[in-house]
């Protein structure tokens, strides 16, 4: 029944219904008909060429996992599936509601324009279907085309038209209303409103009228397109592609090997050898997945496992008998095109010589978790966890499916355990969250959207109470530090301060003002010069002749640090600015002054005081993170051998349920296995599709081994070089975008090669230029800082020059877009490579903050943004042991990446407003560089209101240290080897001295500049061979240190074989010419009689240039190492000869392997033998230090305790950079180990402290140590301090406020119960006689009837739902009925049941299912009740009678608060009891400074050189004497030798 031209075709069919499909399986008996629903249909993806259907219509949905977040209805999920089991280039004809076309919510044509060309569509009258189904629809008739790969642009067909009668439908259609088989006319809805529709017309067949259209459908089928492989004869090695056979593998059909790629599979030219190859892996390959499938199974016995195990182990020693291991170069040369070639190389375990160790796992154990589905739980609890596991969500249908129970029923059970969101809306199955989910991110939010819920519906109270209960401790004045520029604080503030500080005369008011803009975060002051000179304030106390207070102010609130310049004439006589020192200096003290008064004014007034901390806490300290559990994730198809630690599952649950993520985990704490785990039950979980994998190029197949390992069955494609050469990078691409992965693995530098879509890269542009655009608009209007405007219409400049660039250069066809790849999930491993993103401050020239744009970083921000949009910023994973790796500005660039939203939300998008709220310049005594001097230097050092900043950090960030991960590392004790400078070193370190001088004194950094003298300072502390081989080699130095301790751990460690590497980053071996290069340099001497001579004469070798390696080298063999046995990593320059070099290590063949960071860092695993490490210098960064110590702290060293020596030379520039690492560590580890004792960043933990000791030893000055130890104790005063002004400011709150309204409150709380007691007196019980009052008394009653004397009283009377008892015992059964109905209800509303004694009664259902009754008049009187009827009436009783006793009490209460108040005023205005001991040390402290920093000489510095300069080098230096030597010290070695002997 198929035309002629198709009779070849491979037929398959879907039908839902059993009889209809069982017909057209008789009426095709070739075709392959599928009697079942769509989505539990299992064809392959890019499989077929042409679709043809009759979509079910629907608002409804299907359950398919890979489907479900798109929330499509049933014909649109129709649409999306088959799109993606059609081919590239294939075919999709539906019939379909004409809502796909006309819904006003463009989403569904949206995701199908992305992927598909519209070749056009028919509308069909709404009497097409009339006589077959007996409906009156208009449907419509789509034909689509599917793209090689998504795009970005939006056609016209996603929008909506008008029509003539003013109805809204597909502008296709109001376009081509020829292909409306009708007339557009209108029907009655039954809303009583007008829809859209389409009537027949008469007398016209509608076939005759489809013959017509689809001659305007514009398309054309296409071929499809062949492998890129080498073939036969094409006629004869093309055939339909076989479902049962994965895309981009090889399969033996008919003894021939073909290759499928999407649709059509080819036959490639192999050689008989290579073809024998591909079958036997071909054989293996099906033997393992049959295998896998098998494990994955739950029915299949452990008997028919063995069997298969079995039969791989044949086919494998069959095959490497004759091939070699699968590994092996051939192999991979013949079958890595096979998508299955990783999981075949992982049939092998190699040793580090890429020999065969053992076969896999998988021949003798299951590798595989098999998923056992829960049918049926017994509790709610239970149901929960199951649904979280499999859903990723609460489903309560399915929940109730599980248990039997209904949705109702499980929603009380779980009361307190799951909360319905007010903001999902009314639908009473959905909206559900887990508590841990609900009672954490904003939570002052959520209380405020629960408390306006509740008062519409009480429901929400058990919400209110829950939020209530969490919510953040309100932090007072004293604890939120505020400094000059922070723009939380309203202008109206700055402003207020300003007239008051600054005593700004009333009538200059007016001009004198602030203003803040929020596109630039500027601040600016209009009227600065127009305040008079006389003016003490302005020019004396706050100001000085050269600037006033108002333009020291403006610079404060930029965050600006005042300079001021003088205009000079050079040589030339051109003008030149110059830095006036003096002057600089007086301006940098009214700064502060200024400063320092506006702290001490902005908390001053109580009013202004709690409108601010009010402000705060709800902004910045409203936040509570959550805590992931992911010990209800089941993790099917794991390798069950391998169990995840409880650290890795909880991180796997952070990706899974929290979003964008950060991996903060200690080196060797398994990131590796969590994110491949993550994306594995993502993509179960259906929430993701395809994840990529970006790596360090050179563990790209490394990641793929661990892949496999951890999941036997994943499919996954790795990427190579190859893949993204010119001609391939399309094609692989493609394949990429195509193929039904579940992880792509590729690496960092392949990554940038494909590149976001030049049209998102405009459009970003363009929103920023017109973000600046209005920008400069408002501080032009503002009349703000011409300065900024200028930095600002520069920018703007440079963006449109981009764009431009960007609009002139037209996409070639091969490339190939990050949008199109398909991706929806990133995990980005050893992320911190992407730390310089580009960032735009006011600040100026501020150490360790840098402006320059990494072009990678870019781009990784910008497709991290496109995963943000596609995914609601849930996209991306970055995964480093080291986040924060040299200074504060790559926490800001993390939460760039990650946290976009969460810094719009808090308007921290600008660096500056970022920094206002948590960071502070400080000028700090630094030691010079050339080593010899001391200098102040301004940097960011100090960060504040720290707990705000982490729970901001922590809402993405999985911080985990070795500390909190207790993992099985060694013992590790450091030792601090401090060498004397030699007298040659002393001299050129003066030489130094005074190349810095002239520097300073302004010469062109061409001849010299800072950046020279710091690299030859550094070569100098290493050694002074480095800058002169000639010198002398003297005994002492740090290198021959090293080499003793070397030579002393070899000899001690020969038994075990034990290992040592070495770290230096200076004076690294440069690799030899090759044999090519050395004939091209000699070849103008190419000349027969000169290779002649050269033979005939013996010539000296030329001696190589020196380098530390070498004279280790030497001087170890020296010492007796064998040759063989010393190593350098640069000799291992390919990864074949790097894994042979990391396993002679791991053996104890090669003992001593020396290397620089950058080549001996992350990814060298040689740990097993490791005894000692040996840093020979100090890295820039505090993370290369923690990259060093990762070699030897780790998991898998079987050393109990191991060494790790840090040699310095002191009084040289060694000092330095230990002091420049300190800095760096004390905030990085502030941020690591959350130690918060107080809510500023400045204590020092143990690493610190080491390398502070360093620093110490290499000055050669003990005031250095004495200023340490006098900053630490200055710094706790000035805790103290600011815990007794705490407290002042605690008091006098309590004073102002607090005390008189509990008073009040306590006064009107005796005044109610008084009108209640007039109330009780007013309904007494009747007296009763001593024989009645036995009468009543139960024999069960709890209580006896009230008794004095011989008369006891009765009872008043109580009247229940309207009806009144006179005995105890009756009403106090009406009572229990009562409680008994609303138990039974579950209601857990107040519900008022009567009256007793003049009080309502109202009855309540706690949360644990007791029972509670308050009696109310002007206050309340809670009773809980019990199970005796009249005992409950003696509980009431009492309650009632224990009135006089609560006014007793609150009158004693108020007395005591009087007490408080006047204590609170006696102690308010007392000053710190340590104030003289504070002055006392901080003026020490500034004495050591004045000591220790500046010769009195001012720099006076051209600007233009001191932005080359600090272009050049961000570490400039003034010059001082040399230090004073430190007392001797017991040497290392003795040291060592002393400890070995207590051995």
């Amino acid at each position: 029944m198929l035309p002629e031209n198709m009779a070849a075709s491979q037929l398959y069919g879907v039908e839902l219904d059993s009889i209809t499909g069982r017909i057209a399986q008789q009426l095709y008996p070739k075709a392959n008909i599928a009697i079942q629903g769509y989505e539990n249909t299992s064809f392959p993806k890019d499989f077929f060429d042409l679709a043809i259907g009759n979509v079910p219509f629907g608002q409804y949905f299907v359950h398919d996992p890979e489907y479900n977040k798109l929330h499509f209805s049933i014909h649109n999920y129709f649409f999306a599936k088959t799109l993606d089991r059609v081919r590239p280039g294939g075919i999709v004809a539906f019939v379909t509601s004409r809502y796909t076309l006309d819904a006003k919510d463009s989403t569904v044509r949206r995701y199908l324009a992305e992927r598909a060309d519209l070749l056009g569509a028919i509308r069909l009258p709404n009497n097409a279907f009339k006589a077959n189904a007996g409906t009156e629809v208009v449907s419509d008739i789509v034909f689509l085309q599917k793209r090689d790969r998504p795009i970005v642009e939006k056609p016209d067909w996603v929008h909506l038209g008008v029509n003539e009668d003013g109805f809204a439908i597909n502008s296709y259609f109001v376009s081509h209303p020829e292909m409306i088989l009708g007339r557009q006319s209108s029907q009655s809805t039954q809303y009583a409103g007008q829809d859209f529709t389409v009537e027949p017309i008469e007398g016209l067949l509608l076939a005759d009228q489809l013959h017509d259209a689809v001659k305007y459908i514009h398309g054309r089928y296409q071929e499809a397109e062949l492998p890129d492989l080498d073939m036969t004869e094409p006629a004869e090695s093309v055939i339909s592609a076989d479902p049962t056979v994965k895309n981009y593998s090889f399969a033996v059909m008919d003894g021939d090997v073909y290759y499928r790629e999407n649709s059509v599979m080819v036959k490639p030219r192999l050689t008989a050898a290579a073809m024998e190859r591909v079958k036997g892996m071909v054989e293996l390959r099906d033997c393992t997945r049959k295998l896998i499938d098998l494990q994955m199974d739950e029915f299949i016995p452990d008997s028919a496992i063995r069997e298969q195990q079995a039969e791989l182990d044949r086919l494998y020693n069959s095959f490497s008998a004759k091939y070699g291991l699968i590994n092996d170069r051939a192999n991979r040369l013949a079958f890595s095109k096979d998508s299955a070639y990783y999981l075949l190389c992982s049939l092998e375990v190699l040793d580090e010589d890429g020999r065969l160790e053992r076969k896999a796992d998988m021949f003798t154990r299951r590798t595989i978790k098999r998923h056992t589905a829960v049918s049926r739980v017994d509790t709610a609890s239970e149901a929960l966890a199951v649904s979280i596991g499999e859903r990723a969500k609460i489903d309560l249908p399915f929940m109730a499916q599980l248990t039997g129970k209904t949705e109702t029923e499980l929603t009380e059970e779980l009361r307190g355990v799951i909360f319905k969101d007010p903001a999902a809306g009314n639908a009473p199955l959905t909206g559900w969250q887990t508590s841990d989910e609900y009672l954490s991110g904003n939570v002052r939010r959520k209380l405020r959207a629960a408390q306006q819920a509740a008062e519409r519906d009480p429901a929400f109270q058990i919400n209110v109470e829950a939020l209530t209960a969490v919510q953040p401790k309100d932090l007072d004045a004293s604890e939120i530090e505020v400094r000059l520029g922070t723009d939380w604080i309203d202008k109206s503030y700055i402003q207020q301060f300003m007239y008051e500080a600054l005593k700004t005369p009333p009538y200059l008011q007016r001009n004198i003002t602030v203003n803040h803009s929020k596109f630039t975060t500027s601040w600016s002051i209009t009227g600065k010069s127009s305040i008079s000179r006389n003016d003490v304030a302005a020019y004396t106390t706050f100001g000085t002749s050269r600037a006033n207070a108002y333009e020291i102010l403006e610079d404060s609130l930029n965050l600006r640090d005042v300079r001021i310049y003088d205009i000079i004439l050079d040589e030339n006589d051109k003008e030149k600015r110059v830095l006036n020192g003096r002057e600089t200096t007086l301006a940098a003290q009214k700064q502060q002054a200024l400063r320092d008064a506006f702290r001490d004014w902005i908390w001053k007034d109580p009013q202004r005081r709690q409108t601010l901390v009010r402000q705060y806490n709800e902004e910045m300290n409203s936040t509570r993170p959550r805590e992931y559990d992911g010990s209800h994730l089941i993790f099917p198809g794991i390798n069950p051998e391998i169990k995840l630690l409880p650290h890795q599952v909880n991180a796997i649950a952070h990706v899974i349920y929290g979003g964008n993520t950060l991996l903060a985990h200690e080196v060797g704490a398994g990131k590796t296995f969590e994110m491949i785990a993550a994306a594995m039950e993502s993509k179960r979980l259906g929430l993701c599709q395809k994840s990529i994998f970006v790596v360090p190029n050179h563990l790209t197949e490394q990641t793929a081994s661990e892949f496999l390992r951890l999941y036997p069955s994943a499919n996954i494609l790795v990427t190579t070089k190859r893949d993204f050469q010119k001609n391939n990078r399309k094609k692989f691409c493609a394949r990429i975008a195509t193929g039904d992965y579940d992880a792509v693995i590729i690496g960092h530098s392949q990554f940038e090669k494909i590149p976001i879509s030049m049209e998102r890269q405009k459009r970003l542009i363009q929103e920023q230029i017109d973000e600046i655009t209005d920008g400069i608009q408002e501080v032009k209007y503002t009349q703000g800082d011409r300065f900024a405007t200028k930095q600002l219409e520069r920018t703007k400049k440079n963006l449109e020059a981009r764009l431009l660039k960007l609009q002139a250069n037209h996409r070639k066809d091969d490339v190939v877009t990050f949008e199109e790849l398909g991706v929806d999930r990133m995990f980005v491993d050893e992320s911190d490579n992407y730390k310089n993103l580009f960032l735009y401050t006011k600040m100026r020239n501020l150490a360790g903050l840098s402006t320059t744009d990494a072009q990678k970083s870019s781009d990784m921000f910008a497709k991290c943004r496109y995963l943000d949009e596609l995914t609601g910023y849930r996209g991306s994973i970055f995964a480093t042991g080291t986040p924060i790796s040299n200074s504060m500005t790559e926490m800001f660039s993390i939460q760039r990446y990650l946290q976009y939203n969460r810094l719009e939300e808090l308007g921290m998008t600008h660096f500056d407003s970022w920094a206002s709220r948590f960071g502070e310049t400080t000028t700090a005594l630094e030691l010079a560089p050339e080593g010899t001097g001391y200098r102040a230097r301004t940097r960011f050092a100090k960060f504040f209101n720290l707990p705000e900043l982490m729970s901001l950090f922590k809402e993405v960030a999985d911080i985990k240290t070795a500390g909190q991960l207790d993992l099985p590392t060694p013992e590790v004790e450091y030792h601090t080897v401090a060498s004397k400078p030699t007298e040659i070193q002393k001299q050129m370190v003066k030489e130094l001295s005074k190349r810095a001088e002239v520097v300073h004194g302004g010469i062109d950094p061409h001849i010299d500049n800072m950046l020279k003298i710091s690299g030859d300072g550094r070569k100098l502390g290493m050694d002074q061979r480095i800058i002169n081989p000639l010198l002398p080699d003297e005994p002492g130095t740090k290198v021959n240190r090293c080499v003793e301790n070397i030579l002393q751990f070899w000899r001690d460690g020969q038994e075990d074989k034990l290992t040592q590497l070495v770290f230096s980053d200076i004076s690294t071996p440069k690799a030899a010419p090759s044999k090519r290069a050395r004939q091209g340099a000699s070849g103008k001497l190419d000349n027969p009689m000169l290779h002649a001579l050269e033979s005939a004469i013996p010539m000296d070798e030329p001696e190589p240039p020196f380098t530390i390696y070498n004279d280790i080298k030497q001087k170890l063999i020296v010492g007796g190492i064998p040759p063989e046995q010393i190593a350098f990593i640069h000799d291992a320059n390919t990864e074949v000869r790097k894994k042979e070099l990391f396993s002679k290590v791991c053996k104890g063949q090669v003992r001593v392997l020396i290397g620089s960071t950058q080549k001996m860092g992350a990814g060298t695993n040689v740990q097993d033998r490791l005894i000692a490490l040996h840093d020979l210098d100090c890295p820039w960064r505090p993370r290369d230090l923690i990259q060093r110590k990762g070699r030897i702290e780790r998991r898998g060293n079987h050393n109990e305790k191991v060494h790790v020596f840090r040699y310095v030379t002191e009084d040289t520039f060694d000092a330095y950079l230990w002091q420049t690492v300190e800095k760096k560590q004390n905030f990085i580890s502030q941020i690591m180990t959350s130690k918060s004792p107080v809510r500023s960043c400045d204590d020092i933990d143990e690493a610190s402290l080491s390398y502070a000791e360093i620093k110490a030893l290499c000055a050669g000055d003990p005031r250095i140590k004495e200023r340490m130890e006098l900053d630490m104790e200055v710094a706790k005063l000035k805790i103290m301090k600011a815990d007794h002004q705490s407290q002042q400011f605690r008091m006098e709150d309590n004073v102002l406020t607090r005390f008189p309204a509990e008073i009040k409150q306590n006064q009107e709380f005796i005044a109610g119960l008084r009108e209640d007691m007039k109330t009780l007196a007013a309904h007494p019980h009747p007296p009763l006689s001593v024989p009645a009052a036995a009468a009543e008394q139960d024999s069960e009653n709890d209580a006896p009837a009230q008794t004095t004397g011989t008369l006891a009283t009765g009872f008043a009377g109580m009247t229940v739902k309207g009806k009144t008892y006179d005995t105890r015992e009756k009403a106090g059964a009406a009572i229990l009925d009562v409680c008994a109905a609303l138990a039974e209800a579950k209601g857990r509303e107040s519900v008022e049941i009567g009256s007793y004694r003049g009080f309502s009664m109202h009855i309540r259902l706690e949360i644990f299912s007791t029972l509670s009754l308050t009696l109310k008049g002007q206050m309340s009187h809670k009773v809980d009740l019990g199970s005796n009827p009249s005992g409950n009436i003696t509980r009431m009783d009492n309650a009632l009678d224990k009135i006089p006793g609560r006014i007793q009490a609150l009158l004693r209460q108020i007395d005591n608060l009087n007490q408080q108040m006047e204590a609170a005023k006696a102690e308010i205005g007392k000053p710190f009891p340590k104030e003289a001991e504070l002055q006392q040390k901080s003026a020490r402290l500034i004495q050591l400074d004045a000591e220790l920093n500046l010769d009195g000489k001012s720099s006076e510095i051209s600007s233009e050189q001191d932005e080359r300069q600090s272009a050049k080098n961000p570490r400039p230096s003034v010059l001082d004497s040399l230090k004073r030597p430190l007392p001797p010290r017991v040497r290392l070695a003795e040291k060592l030798k002393s400890t070995q002997q207590e051995r």
